[in-house]
């Protein structure tokens, strides 16, 4: 690892600031010796010396980088440098899923098959390979101008031993509420239903514009998860089929026995029906006329 040096971590030029979480933020950086672009991740100054968001960075790269696939963003290499740790990825410059529905909607249901496909198809490839990521929400995916998908954030993935994921610490609730699977939430054991639950989450979100449940505070947004039965989406989007409806339903059922029986089983069962009663229209293409 070379010297840092302003302007560098590790044999790493920094660039420039892309984004910037609740503990993190993502360098676009030029790797010199490999004459390639690509992205740090660097805890924030107040984490840089905190175990367990050390530990977080450790995981992602743990998880990542056995992970060889078009729809996971790849990891290349976890080091220190001065004392601050960082992990380096490939170089994927594109938005989240929310940022896209939220800014750019028209074109967000355009690629929306599209990009259901391409989410579970990442998820399948994960379970596959032995991990639950346990932070499936809109967030976590980057989608490009043309649909193309990157699951991220691998910080929460647990191994799956035995056909159960043993978990890290029972006493601690870890995930994002809204988008928790019951078992998730109790502590249980956890296998890909558990991020398919999860997905049924994120795609009720997408194609609604709010999650599955709200609640006034975290308690009462967790025992919805646990105990109210799912929302009806086609009713909240009347563009949705029944048949996609009821599939969505059914990946939040309560009991995971209840679900599809994997990510797998759940894009067997999407391919063979529509998404939309009547397909969205490309979006306008906004060009300068030339003077």
């Amino acid at each position: 690892m070379g010297k840092a040096t302003p302007g560098f971590i590790g044999p790493y030029r920094l660039l420039n600031v892309v984004n910037t979480g609740q503990t993190s933020l993502i360098w676009q950086a030029y790797d010199d010796a490999a004459q390639r672009v690509l992205g740090i991740k660097v805890l924030l100054s107040e984490f840089q010396r905190n175990r367990e968001h050390i530990g977080y960075l450790r995981q992602e790269y743990i998880v990542g980088e056995k992970l060889k696939n078009k729809r996971i963003i790849q990891f290349t290499d976890f080091a220190s440098d001065r004392g601050v740790y960082y992990l380096a990825m490939e170089w994927f410059p594109a938005p989240n899923m929310k940022h896209l529905v939220r800014y750019q909607s028209e074109k967000a249901q355009y690629l929306m098959p599209k990009m259901i496909e391409q989410m579970a198809e990442a998820l399948a490839y994960l379970n596959e390979n032995g991990w639950v990521h346990r932070d499936v929400k809109p967030d976590n995916y980057l989608v490009s101008d043309k649909g193309e998908i990157k699951l991220i954030d691998f910080a929460l993935a647990q191994k799956i031993k035995g056909g159960l994921a043993k978990l890290l610490n029972k006493s601690k609730i870890q995930g994002t509420r809204s988008y928790m699977s019951p078992e998730q939430i109790r502590g249980g054991a956890l296998d890909g239903r558990s991020d398919l639950y999860s997905l049924g989450c994120t795609i009720f979100e997408l194609l609604s514009g709010k999650p599955p449940f709200t609640g006034s505070n975290a308690n009462e947004l967790l025992m919805k998860h646990i105990k109210a039965s799912p929302p009806t989406l086609e009713s909240v989007n009347r563009n949705v089929t029944l048949e996609f409806g009821n599939l969505i339903r059914q990946t939040m059922a309560k009991k995971p026995n209840n679900r599809p029986k994997s990510v797998i089983d759940f894009l067997t069962q999407f391919r063979m029906l529509n998404v939309f009663k009547r397909p969205p229209k490309p979006p306008e293409k906004t060009e300068k006329a030339d003077n």
